[in-house]
This record gives structure tokens, sequence and C-alpha cells, in this order.
């Protein structure tokens, strides 16, 4: 986070352009009053300049011993951590720290107008129909008079209502002279980020596209040979590889055979969650793509309550790793015909554009340190126009786990995702595929052909239907 505390610091207050206007017309004014001999301009023009000068020396004093200090933060480096339904108190002290008292100053806390509802645009239709991801009780804007030395507080407490990674700030101070002929402002405090995790749907068993209950069995199909575990021998059968061929029975017996090798039990899954814009489309958003990552949290939480090893590969975007790389927009300096507060709030929100094609990819492991982790991950992710999920499949296929399933959750499957999905099955890959889609005829049409290619494909229709996804599975079995 050290570029982001370089970029909140307070931008001092940029008086070159104030100042020169004021001399020159106080030296115009002096001017005419000379040559003219008018003492009553030369009387005009020192009086507008001291009424001026101390304006800007009265702003310019306020701005800068006017200082702000957010409260109950969490520990140095980590962001807060809360549950769907949470309520986090936000408290903001701003303290006068002059000589002079401060006739007033305006101190508002940000927050994003993507989540908050009162900072939504109010002729967006489709805003007023969707619950916004965080709402506000109470004030987080208000106008103050300090004396010396005295300090007031900005409380109000923000109620989280859907997962997400959210910023909360940074505090603008605006203050000005008495007659508003200057207005001064800086960033107060820096932002705080709150990560509201995904609710966790309770599934008691696993079994997708592993087609077995949970548990160590040996499977039927012989999915792929352990070279490592040697069942027998058998006399040699058209169709076997000849690196199987038992060389020392062969020359004993003086026929050829093969080597038996127990198949490795293909057991977890690395769950694969497509969040690029154009298979997850805006008119579904955000109850889509929520459910997704509810559904890949509660399997993986499964996976883990039944010991199984379980990773994450995903076209997503993690908004952490956003704000590390990416910041804020710099300069907070803004002309005279713009609105001083409105500019600070658009240079001090999240930059939304995303030029970065890196996947985001947990390893798979077992633990619970391992789910936190990838419960944090899949609660910060947001969609990407990067790579499509069959651009994103050969860019990571050496990096996925042959070893577990790969169990591809999306919304939509053009051709070229179908094609990409049954290539991999093709090559002996384990793929099981869940449809997040609310219509039955939209499900049956984009399952068909991967059902067609004997590729496992559920139906998640909504939050009830995750626990019947996996229950659908220990059926099969």
């Amino acid at each position: 986070m050290n570029r982001l505390s370089e970029q909140i610091e307070a931008t001092p207050p940029d008086e070159s352009s104030d100042w020169f206007t004021v001399v020159a017309a106080c030296s115009a004014v002096l001017i005419l009053g000379m040559i003219a001999g008018a003492g009553l301009w030369m009387i005009a023009a020192v009086t507008v300049a001291a009424v001026v000068g101390a304006g800007a020396f009265v702003s310019t004093q306020w701005s800068v011993n006017v200082v702000a200090r957010r409260e109950d933060l969490p520990e140095e480096g980590r962001d807060l951590e809360v549950l769907i339904g949470s309520r986090v108190p936000v408290s903001v002290a701003v303290t006068n720290n002059g000589r002079l008292p401060v006739a007033w100053v305006l101190a508002e806390d940000l927050l994003p107008r993507s989540a908050g509802g009162e900072s939504m645009q109010h002729n967006d239709a489709v805003s007023r129909t969707r619950m916004p991801a965080l709402s506000v009780d109470g004030a987080r804007l208000s106008v103050m008079t300090l004396w010396p030395g005295q300090t007031k507080h900005l409380r109000y407490v923000v109620h989280c209502r859907r997962r997400g990674y959210f910023q909360i700030g940074p505090t603008v101070l605006e203050t000005g002279d008495p007659v508003g002929m200057f207005r001064r402002y800086r960033l107060g405090t820096p932002p705080m980020f709150v990560t509201v995790l995904p609710r966790i749907e309770l599934v008691s068993t696993y079994e997708i596209g592993s087609r077995r209950p949970i548990g160590e069995i040996r499977i039927r199909a012989n999915v792929m040979p352990d070279p490592t575990r040697l069942r027998g021998i058998r006399q040699w059968q058209t169709g076997d590889p000849m690196r199987s061929v038992h060389w020392a029975a062969t020359a004993r017996t003086g026929t050829l055979h093969t080597k038996i090798y127990e198949p490795s039990s293909v057991i977890g899954a690395t769950i694969i969650v497509d969040m690029h814009v154009s298979t997850n489309p805006d008119h579904n958003e955000p109850i889509r793509t929520d459910l997704s990552i509810v559904a890949a949290v509660s399997i993986a939480a499964a996976l883990h309550d039944a010991g199984e090893p379980f990773g994450l590969a995903t076209n997503g975007r993690d908004a952490a790793d956003r704000v590390r790389t990416e910041g804020f927009l710099g300069d907070h300096r803004i002309g005279d015909h713009f609105d001083v507060r409105d500019a600070a709030g658009q240079a001090a929100v999240m930059l939304a554009d995303n030029d970065r094609l890196q996947p985001v990819m947990i390893e798979v492991d077992r633990g619970p340190m391992h789910l936190k982790e990838m419960t944090r991950t899949l609660a910060r992710l947001e969609r990407t126009d990067g790579l499509t999920l069959p651009e994103f499949l050969i860019e990571t296929e050496s990096r996925l786990s042959s070893e577990t399933t790969l169990l591809i959750i999306l919304q939509q499957a053009p051709e070229e995702t179908v094609a990409a999905l049954v290539n991999l099955s093709r090559r002996g890959w384990a793929i099981a595929v869940v449809i997040n889609t609310l219509d039955v005829d939209d499900y049956t049409r984009l399952a068909a052909p991967l059902l067609a290619e004997n590729i496992h494909v559920a139906h998640l229709s909504d939050q009830d239907s995750i626990r019947e996804v996996c229950q659908a599975q220990v059926a099969r079995g």
C-alpha cells in the first residue's frame, strides 16, 4: 500500500494563480489611481488588497491546521473482514491544531458510487431497482465550526449487504475564507478497505465430476494409470502401450506380458469461475455473479470438511490487486470552474479500467487457512474484460492440477467455450460444468452439446439449488 499512502497524503493548496490575480488587479487600480490622482481609487485598491490578502491567509491557515484521523482501524496492512449483513461503525475525528478558530470546515467521508445507495445516480432506473451493496445509517457529511484545539467527530454506520471489496473514505476536508473568495480542500485521512465475505451454504456431501461419494474407494473407470501403483501383469493385448511391457515376464515365458496399474483416483476440484463481461451480462448483475461466488465457496467448504484438496482459477479481477497496482488518480488539484468536493471525490475513487490479463489462481491444497484464503479471494472477485474463458483455459492449462476435477461455473457457453471444454475432456481431463442460469430452457440449450460429449452438467438456478447440485451427484454414484 506504499503507493496508495503516497497518493492520499494531503495536497497543499495551490495559491500561485490566486495571488497572481490579486496582485495584478490591485496594481492596475493603484496605477490608474496615481495617474488620475484619485485618492478614492487608491483607498479602494488598498482595501480590496487587504480583504483579499486576509482571506487568502485565513483560508490557507484553516486548511493546513485542520486535520482528520480515522479511528478504530484494523491492524496495519490488513483489511477489515466482515460477513454479509454486518454493520461497520465508522468514526473520523476532525481537529483544529491551529491558534485561530475555524469558522467553517466541511468534512465528508467518501463512498464509491457503485456501492452506496445514497450516492447512486438517481436517474439510473437499474440502480434504483437493485439493492445497494452498502447502505449508510447516519451522516457522513458535516459542516463544523472548530475552536483552537477542539475536536469533533463524523460518525456513521455502514451496513454491508452484498459480498465485495469496498473502499470507505478518504475523508475530504473543504474550507475557505468567510466571504467565499477562496476555497481550500485536502484529503484528510486515507481510506479503509472492507472485504465482505460471501455466505457459505452448508453442503453435507460433495460429488461433482468425480462421480463418487466422499471417501477413498476404488473408482470404476480407469481415469488414468498410475505407474507407481503396480497391480499385476497379464498377456499383452493389441492396443497396450509398449512402455508398459513387463520385459522380465516376457523373457521368462517367451510371450509378451504387460503391466497392470491401479488407476489414479481423481479427488477434489479445481474450481474455475468464469467472470468475463461477455458471458456475464449486465442485466444479470449482480445476482448471477454473486450466485456463482456462493456456489464456489460453498463447494470449497464442503471439500475442506471432507478433507479433499481444492483450488481456484478464474479470469476475473481481484479488486485488492487492482488497488495495490493502480492506486488512485494522482493529482487532486483542479481549476476554479470545477466543484472542489466533487472533483476530490472523483479523484479518490478506485480506478475501473483493467488492462491486466493476469489470471487469479490459487494452487490446490487442503486446510482451513487455504479455505480462508480462497474465501477472501472469491469475495473480492470482479468481472473483467480481459481473458475469455477459452483464452483463459489455454493460458492456464499447464498450471491446472490434473489430479482434481475441473469444475467450471459459468453463465453462458458460446461455441468457443464448448469447443475448449470438449478438447480438455478428450485429452483426459475430468470435466464438470455448472451452468448458472434461471431459465430451464437456457440450461437445456447450453447443456446439450456438453452432455453429448459425456461431460457432466449441473443446473444452478438459485441459491437453494447449490445443495441440490452436490447431492444429485451422490445419487449418480
